[in-house]
């Protein structure tokens, strides 16, 4: 759920070392988790104002609640956060860099919205987030989509920008999404998404592309004079290029690890620090891009700090209470790996990955489905056999590649279904309410977009690959 990289420990949060599996944290534990996504989806319909002024103290009182029994009641519950502190970190320090150098680059492109201009851009946005990551994308092309759609824009048009550039698009590349690329630390080989099914990507993203075009078409202001071509300007035209120096030194730093360049120093192993050599590049880039950044663009873009703010505080209070249901979720994936089928990975890891962080719930799901084939997780070896595809009597007829498959393109696609299922997903929505865009809320969002859009696309995907 949190975006480009949001959590690239080279070790699983559930992992299964014996430590981590001692003891389960009681049940009701995970009630501050429910009661802050509750709150999430409820506060800015029914007390708006409340929520908007106190939503920093909630979050942090919620995840102080769970930290406090883990610190005290739990076995290596220190251990445990100290980790979450890590990935948090982690998590933090590339979506606010890529946030700030993004700000710091004005797209203009010289056209109105119609049904086939907003197309065009959604699926490049789908291309560019396997190249920076979902949030990188999100963030250069959210400011542009909603200006050139003034006067036209309707929810919908940012449900989809949702659906196909902050997370579907970023379904084939380790870039593109976190999950992808902690299998690649694993040992799951760079292109091996792509190999096995970029054809399904391209049917999936031009489905919704046409669907978004076909009620652009449908719903387009009639005579709305603004329509008029900008014949004043080209297709696009970039200010703060320099900024994209910045974005390429981000995309290379997120490869600043011991899994990737052997030898490369922990700052976690040597000093015991929450945060590595990556994280402090990172900051250090957002901060230079700020100060260096062109300040026509910046005003461009009427750049601020809000979108960034709010997803901090509240995911900083999402990773402290997701603890105990990750754990558990954890520990219900390797005792039933077993009695697993394919569509069951697909759809368990998918729901889970739409409510939870998918880089945790994305490994959890593959060490059990490595168990089921007798693999070991930690194992860079038998995690390529398992890409690789080998058979095995307990999974039935399906190949162990199969099983890799559904659990990395449920956990990438079904971050669409929710605002907090990516952190880009929250991003999108404060960038366009401050420009004053109808917004859907978190309950209709999912109840009028994700489960009649979304839900039978993914079915369809379920039946045509999984179903074995």
């Amino acid at each position: 759920m949190a975006g480009f990289f949001s959590a690239v420990p080279s070790v699983a949060f559930c992992s299964t070392d014996g430590a981590t599996q001692s003891a389960l944290p009681p049940l009701w534990l995970s009630i501050p988790f429910v009661a802050l996504l509750l709150m999430i989806a409820t506060g800015p319909l029914f007390y708006s104002r409340f929520w908007e002024h106190h939503y920093k103290k909630l979050s942090i009182l919620l995840g102080a609640a769970v930290s406090l029994w883990y610190a005290f009641m739990m076995d290596s519950g220190l251990r445990m956060l100290l980790h979450t502190l890590e990935e948090y970190l982690s998590f933090i320090a590339l979506i606010s860099s890529l946030f700030v150098v993004a700000g710091g680059i004005l797209v203009t492109i010289g056209r109105r919205g119609s049904p086939m201009v907003n197309g065009a851009i959604l699926f490049a946005g789908a291309i560019l987030a396997n190249v920076v990551g979902t949030t990188g994308a999100s963030m250069l092309l959210i400011r542009p989509y909603l200006r050139i759609n003034e006067g036209r824009l309707r929810p919908f048009h940012i449900v989809f920008f949702i659906f196909i550039v902050s997370n579907i698009g970023g379904g084939l590349t380790p870039i593109g999404d976190p999950p992808l690329f902690l299998g690649f630390l694993r040992g799951v080989p760079f292109f091996w998404v792509i190999g096995h099914f970029w054809l399904y990507w391209l049917a999936t993203v031009g489905v919704l592309c046409l669907i978004v075009m076909a009620l652009d078409a449908r719903f387009a202001a009639k005579g709305d004079a603004s329509d008029v071509e900008r014949e004043d300007l080209r297709w696009i035209e970039l200010k703060g290029k320099r900024n994209f120096l910045w974005l390429a030194l981000l995309i290379g730093s997120v490869f600043l690890d011991p899994a990737v360049i052997e030898g490369f120093p922990s700052l976690q192993e040597l000093l015991h620090l929450p945060f590595g050599i990556r994280e402090l590049i990172m900051f250090g880039i957002a901060v230079v891009a700020y100060k260096t950044s062109d300040r026509q663009a910046l005003k461009g873009n009427e750049f601020n700090f809000e979108p960034i703010r709010e997803v901090a505080f509240l995911f900083m209070g999402i990773f402290a209470t997701m603890i105990p249901a990750l754990q558990l979720i954890g520990a219900y994936a390797r005792e039933h790996a077993t009695d697993f089928t394919v569509t069951k990975f697909y759809w368990f890891t998918g729901f889970l990955s739409g409510v939870l962080d998918n880089a945790p719930t994305y490994l959890n799901f593959m060490a059990g489905a490595l168990g089921k084939f007798g693999l070991d997780p930690n194992s860079v070896g038998d995690v390529l056999k398992f890409s690789e595809g080998i058979s095995s009597s307990v999974a039935g007829d399906a190949s162990s590649s199969l099983y890799l498959l559904a659990i990395s393109v449920a956990s990438v696609f079904f971050g669409a279904m929710t605002y907090i299922g990516n952190a880009p997903n929250f991003m999108v929505k404060n960038i366009a309410e401050q420009t004053g865009a109808e917004v859907p809320g978190f309950v209709k969002y999912i109840y009028r977009y994700s489960i009649p859009v979304l839900l039978p696309l993914f079915s369809v995907l379920c039946y045509f690959i999984f179903n074995q």
